[in-house]
């Protein structure tokens, strides 16, 4: 078959923070994606252009980059298109689809860290496609490396995932990308290669390795759509990989849409990546990774073809979701009202408020467009959808952004997708990898007994931290971060991935305490602060607006306490030297939107609007919530 040897097409995967976005930015740099007055003004990690991909530290959307590699024998320049793709498994839909615009993958693994369950979930993506992989053992100069265990331990875990002789083959470069060094010698443990000064020997590791795309001569178009991006004044943007023939601008194609049926469409602009830009080109030949604009319906894993023999390319299938929460509009008293809960004061921001039932389920169906692993279902009640998706992250960072584009909303607590095998209900379950320092470890397994964790493996490489393998239903995980922090004092690192799914658990008793329940309306005051703060932890200011139903802290027991944070002191017009009393108020604590949904139990939901993330019960009414609960207590 003819094969185009100008253009290479490689995915980059690993495990959160194992320096994948680093490395993509010391290959631009050394490519030559930047002019000489340009690199003291690029950022560091710049393929992460999302706000909160930069708050967060990790990647959430993939994304294509192309670089343009001068081999220094001189030879024709090579198009080397790049995706970064996310490591976090809560976004595998993104890695699905990356790794369907690639001809092999470049599996990046922590010096010191190794492997870890996001690098298993990854790979076994990359291997299940038949992807050849080239090992990159990254951050070579971290005091704590370890390359030989490591390299071992990938070894392992290529056999444990039935990779064939060809893909266990794989060649080992040695990295340290912050640097922008590659070698193909080993390096000794905790230094930088010193045979090299830059990215070459990469670069040709990728150029022998990374099969060239093939193609047959005069077959009809067919292209892939793989992701969709939006221009302010193109519109829809489809981003695609021609597998077949050649797309031209203007040209007249046939779309196979998901349900089958076929349309003719004109093509208005075809673009094609070049470093961080998108420029006009005029065709797009096999193995080619492009944009199209002039479809306004179009979306992800549908197909354009010749309009004389249309032929579908296999829609992209990803895994099914594990996770759920409920998404409604906001019912509190303080809808519409800003972050002080006062109008007046907050009326220029709330002109844009979005708070209707329309406006929410608008803004969830524009994100199933882009978004393959979402899944947005109706309820009993109009105002109110349940949005299914990969994981507890990716759910939460969905909420993040719409409260950032101006929309009030009640978020449910997080529940678990089961499904029904065999007659019986089956739940998912995860596989959490844990790494703690030795003293803390009875802390964890205790705390994984009553999350029914089953632990798998441990191993202790000697260095005073022990890592240890558990699965556990996904329930038993929601919650878990807060509190596994608080025990390990912040020393400990947890990560999972889902493991399939098992027969249900059984009643699994997460958070051992109650809450404090506002009352009243009104406004906190620091007396009333004071002589709470022994019966739990707080969660809001003084001054801050409340309402009869809002979570204001922690009890300290285990059941429910209804408190009036809003008490005043009561003034008289006597006044002694010795009669104030002033005690110190403990800080609050302050809750994140992810901290919140965890916090919360079956009968409470998260108020989430563009400035205050509210805790409140589901049942704003102390009298109702007290019929309710004898209800239940007396059947």
């Amino acid at each position: 078959m003819p094969t185009r040897h100008d253009i290479r097409n490689v995915a980059i995967v690993a495990h959160v923070d194992h320096g994948k976005t680093t490395i993509v930015d010391a290959m631009l740099k050394q490519a030559g994606a930047f002019a000489a007055h340009q690199l003291e003004s690029v950022d560091d990690r710049v393929m992460d252009s999302n706000d909160l991909e930069r708050e967060k530290g990790i990647t959430i959307l993939a994304k294509n980059t192309a670089v343009k590699y001068h081999p220094k024998d001189g030879g024709t320049p090579i198009t080397i298109n790049i995706i970064d793709t996310p490591g976090h498994a809560d976004f595998g839909g993104e890695v699905e689809r990356g790794l369907s615009m690639v001809d092999a993958v470049v599996l990046l693994v922590d010096a010191s860290e190794g492997p870890l369950p996001q690098t298993r979930f990854v790979l076994r993506k990359a291997l299940q496609q038949r992807k050849p992989v080239i090992l990159c053992i990254n951050k070579t100069d971290r005091p704590d490396s370890r390359i030989d265990e490591v390299v071992n331990e990938t070894y392992d875990l290529f056999l444990d995932l039935d990779a064939d002789e060809d893909q266990i083959e794989f060649p080992i470069v040695y990295a340290c990308g912050r640097d922008g060094i590659a070698s193909l010698t080993k390096p000794e443990d905790g230094t930088v290669p010193a045979d090299s000064e830059n990215l070459e020997p990469f670069f040709s590791t990728i150029l022998e390795h990374v099969p060239a795309p093939t193609f047959e001569e005069d077959a009809p178009l067919q292209a892939h759509v793989t992701n969709l991006d939006a221009d302010n004044f193109l519109g829809r943007i489809a981003l695609l990989r021609v597998e077949q023939g050649e797309l031209r601008k203007g040209q007249t194609v046939a779309w196979i849409k998901r349900d089958g049926s076929v349309s003719n469409v004109r093509i208005t602009e075809l673009m094609m990546t070049e470093a961080l830009t998108r420029k006009p080109a005029e065709v797009a030949g096999p193995g080619d990774i492009c944009a199209v604009a002039g479809i306004p319906d179009i979306m992800i894993g549908e197909t354009l073809a010749d309009p004389e023999n249309p032929v579908a390319l296999p829609l992209i299938t990803v895994d099914e979701p594990a996770i759920s929460m409920t998404i409604g509009t906001n019912t509190s008293p303080l809808v519409g009202r800003g972050g002080t809960g006062k109008g007046a004061d907050a009326k220029s921001a709330v002109k844009d408020r979005k708070v209707t039932a329309r406006q929410v389920k608008d803004r969830l169906d524009r994100e199933l467009v882009g978004n393959v692993s979402l899944r947005v279902l109706d309820t009993e009640r109009p105002d109110a959808w349940e949005v299914q998706g990969r994981g507890e992250l990716a759910l939460a960072i969905l909420v993040e952004q719409m409260r950032r584009e101006g929309f009030e909303m009640t978020i449910g607590k997080p529940q678990v997708v089961t499904k029904e095998v065999d007659g019986k209900v089956h739940e998912p379950v995860e596989r959490l990898t844990v790494d703690v320092p030795e003293e803390h470890m009875g802390a964890v397994t205790q705390l994984m007994g009553t999350r029914k964790g089953r632990m798998d493996n441990m191993s202790n490489h000697g260095s005073g931290w022990v890592r240890m393998e558990f699965v556990v239903p996904s329930r038993g995980l929601i919650g878990f971060r807060t509190e596994f922090l608080t025990n390990t004092r912040g020393t400990g690192i947890a990560h999972s991935i889902h493991e399939g799914h098992e027969p249900w658990f059984g009643e699994l008793k997460t958070r051992n305490n109650g809450s404090l329940v506002a009352d009243r309306a009104g406004a906190v005051t620091a007396f009333a602060m004071t002589n709470l703060q022994e019966r739990g932890v707080l969660f809001t200011d003084p001054g801050t607006e409340v309402y009869e139903g809002m979570i204001v802290g922690e009890n300290s027991r285990a059941d429910d306490m209804d408190v009036n944070i809003t008490k005043e002191k009561k003034l008289t017009n006597m006044r002694s030297s010795s009669a104030d009393s002033f005690e110190a108020i403990v800080p609050p604590r302050k809750l994140s939107l992810e901290q919140s949904l965890e916090f919360c139990r079956d009968d409470e939901c998260v108020e989430v609007t563009p400035e205050a993330v509210r805790i409140r019960k589901v049942v704003l009414d102390q009298k109702e919530r007290g019929r309710s609960a004898s209800r239940a207590k007396h059947g």
